[in-house]
């Protein structure tokens, strides 16, 4: 009896168990709600993970993409990408609309690739504006979005011949909702590529930027990054006390001398000591439309003893840049602190132009704070980081 007793006890238990998850799935799926991303450069984070350079980012997105929400926490929401698939996004960066839907399926539809001017395009029909990722991959080069909530209805890919850079174009479904458009380039290099939705949002169109007609200096637009300024004021010398900012931008300015004088068109993000947010210098880089991108900043450490110069991106495709930099800025003296990679700075996030962030030397240390502030070594450094320019310039030839 008393063991029947107890196997009773455990079966309530069980029930009211049972009954609870059910009620709580029941009340998750009830505060599920859809949102759409505004502003400019709204993006997806992998997970609530956080440091100086905030959560490591998924993907930015294109404005009015469709996100269901499922849970909350702190500054972001928790979405459900596909089944199997979630991602974080800042709530500054969504709102919530009642008029959103979202199909059970949803059904893509033709494709086109044409090219025209200074890109190729593909161009493919979505029943709405759905959230997507993009990584770039090499040998070969290729460019692999995934779109999320997608199914395959595509009967015909329509290519119109006059691409020039992109060789192949198809697509895999890895997952019953998870579409993967793969794009071959015909060459090694990446040059960049956007990703948004026309102005109906019924295309998602993804355009590939063909490499400049003559790989010279000359005809190249480059843009400088001077690194902080205004309030932000970077590190500072250990003992000249000289502010990050301030170097920065002198070192920029010897950059842009150089590169105008070889012939280059050159965009400053800042030419005085201004406060721009990262945010504002990406538009402002949006717009100009760089052949390629130099940010210029410099280290510090708690320990007085680390030294070195290093270069940085975020995208596998971008990295032959800073490879070439790098190399040519170790002529100077510098020991070498690495060529750092899947770099989560404001401005190695944009996928449209190369970019390389050179952090030249520590302030920190003694001995690089001398050098780094010695009279015409600004003008030494510009030449390294031009030199190394030609030389990425030249191995795509």
């Amino acid at each position: 009896m008393m063991y029947l007793s107890y196997m009773k006890k455990i079966l309530i238990v069980l029930t009211i168990l049972v009954i609870g998850t059910q009620a709580s799935a029941q009340d998750g799926q009830a505060r599920s709600f859809l949102v759409r991303t505004i502003g400019p450069l709204p993006y997806l984070e992998y997970g609530t993970g956080d440091d100086r350079l905030g959560g490591a980012k998924m993907t930015y997105l294109d404005t009015n993409v469709v996100l269901k929400v499922i849970d909350s926490t702190g500054t972001d929401y928790k979405v459900q990408l596909s089944k199997y698939h979630i991602a974080y996004v800042s709530k500054a960066n969504v709102v919530a609309d009642s008029t959103l839907r979202l199909a059970n399926e949803n059904l893509s539809g033709s494709w086109m690739v044409s090219g025209e001017g200074r890109n190729d395009l593909v161009s493919l029909s979505l029943p709405g504006r759905l959230p997507y990722k993009s990584v770039q991959q090499t040998d070969p080069a290729r460019i692999v979005i995934d779109l999320y909530g997608v199914t395959s209805n595509t009967n015909w890919i329509t290519q119109r011949g006059t691409n020039t850079y992109i060789s192949k174009v198809w697509y895999e479904q890895p997952e019953d909702d998870v579409l993967r458009v793969f794009i071959e380039l015909s060459k090694p290099n990446h040059w960049g590529y956007s990703i948004a939705y026309d102005s109906l949002g019924s295309r998602l169109q993804i355009k590939v930027k063909r490499p400049p007609e003559n790989l010279r200096l000359r005809d190249m637009v480059i843009a400088i990054d001077a690194g902080h300024g205004g309030t932000n004021l970077g590190a500072s010398g250990k003992n000249t006390k000289v502010l990050e900012k301030n170097l920065t931008l002198q070192y920029a300015k010897a950059l842009e001398a150089l590169l105008q004088k070889k012939g280059a068109t050159v965009v400053m993000t800042r030419t005085t000591d201004a406060d721009i947010s990262q945010p504002d210098r990406t538009l402002l880089l949006r717009k100009a439309e760089p052949d390629l991108l130099i940010s210029i900043h410099f280290n510090s450490a708690g320990n007085p003893t680390v030294s070195g110069t290093s270069t940085y991106y975020r995208y596998i495709g971008f990295q032959p840049l800073t490879q070439a930099i790098l190399k040519r800025m170790l002529e100077l003296g510098f020991s070498n602190y690495g060529n750092i990679g899947a770099f989560n700075f404001a401005l190695s996030g944009p996928t449209e132009y190369p970019n390389c962030l050179v952090e030249v030397g520590f302030l920190s240390n003694e001995e690089e704070e001398k050098k780094l502030t010695k009279k015409g070594f600004d003008e030494d450094v510009a030449a390294k980081i031009c030199r190394g320019i030609v030389d990425w310039l030249k191995a795509m030839d």
